[in-house]
């Protein structure tokens, strides 16, 4: 008898490790995302809102990974803002805040790592309906509160329609 309870219960251990695991709740997420065209729409309007103030910028459009979806650069707008503008976008959505808000983090050893964090004014989170969809980085204004101006109003471009979804 003794044997038999030994052979069930290795048999029941044998089985238990082939068997698939339960997990509690869901197994997979859904994860919005903005288009490319969309995309698009932000970055151009982000350029005509600086262009009205006479300011050529560079603009970023990341997803909520901080993987580029669009960039444009202006005629005028100095070559290195188009690197500055990736990583205001990269560092707003990995933050999910506005860079003006990070400004104080400027001198924490999280900039110095290289990283591609710049904690600096002039981005804006895409945030619409509780999701996170990206954020907007933009570069080529003397002062990173116009820079974060013409990345807001590229998000007001698209927000409603996000808002709707």
């Amino acid at each position: 008898m003794n044997k038999i309870k030994q052979m069930a219960l290795a048999s029941l251990v044998g089985l238990s490790a082939v068997a698939p695991v339960q997990a509690e709740g869901d197994m997979a997420v859904n994860v919005s995302r903005i288009t490319m065209d969309v995309a698009n729409r932000i970055a151009v309007a982000s350029i005509e809102a600086c262009r009205k103030e006479g300011i050529p910028i560079s603009v970023t459009v990341v997803d909520r990974n901080g993987i580029p979806q669009a960039q444009l650069r202006d005629t005028m707008a100095p070559p290195v803002s188009w690197g500055i503008s990736q990583k205001k976008a990269y560092t707003a959505v990995m933050f999910n805040v506005k860079g003006s808000q990070l400004e104080s983090r400027a001198k924490s050893p999280l900039q110095t790592m290289g990283e591609g964090l710049a904690f600096m004014a002039g981005s804006v989170p895409i945030q619409a309906g509780g999701k996170l969809y990206g954020a907007i980085g933009v570069s080529g204004a003397p002062d990173g509160m116009v820079d974060e101006k013409c990345a807001a109003a590229g998000l007001e471009e698209v927000k409603m329609d996000l808002e709707m979804m």
